[in-house]
């Protein structure tokens, strides 16, 4: 294996030298993947120190940066790979920090651990396989990382893959993503159900080819039974792009989705790291208008025979209505706005 040094962060470590990264590789290390880890890094620096499980550490990155940018000293490595094993403990000497290295099934080693306060699942693919045993293993007021780049199957080209691995319908138009992100928060909050936890959306979003969680455990029946009270099915009219929550005859029909909140409004407190603050500024700003789903504005306009305005101009006329408007991270031609597609038509009509 050819190896090169690369720089993310504060880290410097040994990958794989190789022109396409692929499940082939060696040892798995995908540079598009920073920002995920740019986002962990800067959500953790808000939490006193915890004990720290990355499951599937492959090369070690992730650790190597939680212990040399954040103050949390208390990290398991772990990947089931011994190529990985080998090559995260020169990468530990290298950049002069201490993890627990470990070279098992990250099952077993969560089932025999006495659990962990926060759990990465880094996954090339569906997390299915581990969420079981990670939620078993989280402690009350833990948080559970979750990746997931099983898109095929959430966004809806394969409804069948999507019914089986997250026991719900996607949806195949400009709100795959979305309801991509939902199904995938309802499937690891059945999971959670069980164990009488309630997973709670602490920061969701999808970005590139991927969906990032991270929810926190609370636990008590109470919780859960709320939670579970905010899992539904979403309607959507391809004729007309309207769309609600609940089922309609006649309609396309996703879900059942989480149609919660996808992100805590206190998570945003600190986390104006200069690599990803753009990016979380629109979040903040979709998340409070506390919608589901999003106009995509070139759709609309397409399907009613209109003149596409200037979202900035579009969006100020919304609010002198009366309702809320931001942009969205699901889509660059999308808005999220409490307003009725009526209402956003006649807007944009009387901007023609």
């Amino acid at each position: 294996m050819q190896e090169t040094k690369i720089t993310e962060g504060k880290a410097t470590i040994i990958v794989p030298k190789t022109e396409k990264v692929s499940k082939k590789m060696g040892v798995f290390y995908n540079p598009v993947m920073k920002f995920n880890r740019d986002i962990t890094i800067s959500l953790l620096k808000q939490f006193p120190k915890m004990r720290i499980l990355d499951a599937l550490a492959a090369t070690g990155v992730r650790s190597i940066r939680i212990l040399k940018e954040t103050k949390h000293r208390y990290v398991v490595a772990n990947d089931i790979s011994k190529d990985a094993y080998k090559l995260m403990k020169r990468n530990f000497k290298l950049n002069k920090v201490k993890a627990e290295i470990r070279n098992e099934d990250a099952n077993i080693l969560l089932r025999k651990s006495k659990g962990f306060d926060y759990i990465d699942l880094d996954v090339f693919g569906s997390p299915n396989f581990m969420l079981d045993s990670a939620v078993a293993r989280l402690h009350r007021d833990g948080i559970l990382a979750v990746t997931a780049t099983d898109t095929s199957a959430l966004a809806g080209s394969h409804p069948k893959a999507c019914l089986r691995k997250y026991w719900a319908t996607p949806l195949l138009n400009e709100l795959m993503h979305e309801v991509g992100v939902r199904i995938l928060i309802r499937k690891v909050q059945l999971i959670g159900a069980q164990y009488e936890r309630a997973l709670l959306p602490l920061l969701c979003f999808y970005k590139d080819h991927y969906y990032r969680l991270f929810l926190r455990a609370e636990k008590g029946l109470q919780n859960v039974d709320e939670m579970l009270k905010q899992h539904n099915f979403f309607w959507y009219n391809p004729k007309t792009l309207e769309r609600g929550i609940g089922y309609k005859e006649g309609m396309q029909i996703a879900g059942p989705i989480w149609t919660g909140k996808i992100v805590e409004d206190n998570v945003f407190k600190g986390m104006g790291d200069l690599a990803i603050r753009d990016f979380m500024e629109t979040i903040r700003n979709e998340n409070g208008i506390g919608a589901v789903g999003f106009y995509d504005i070139h759709k609309i306009c397409k399907i009613y025979r209109l003149q596409i305005p200037k979202f900035g101009v579009l969006m100020e006329k919304i609010r002198k209505h009366g309702k809320r408007a931001s942009r969205t991270h699901f889509s660059p031609t999308g808005i999220k706005s409490d307003i009725s597609l009526k209402e956003i038509v006649k807007i944009i009509q009387s901007l023609s």
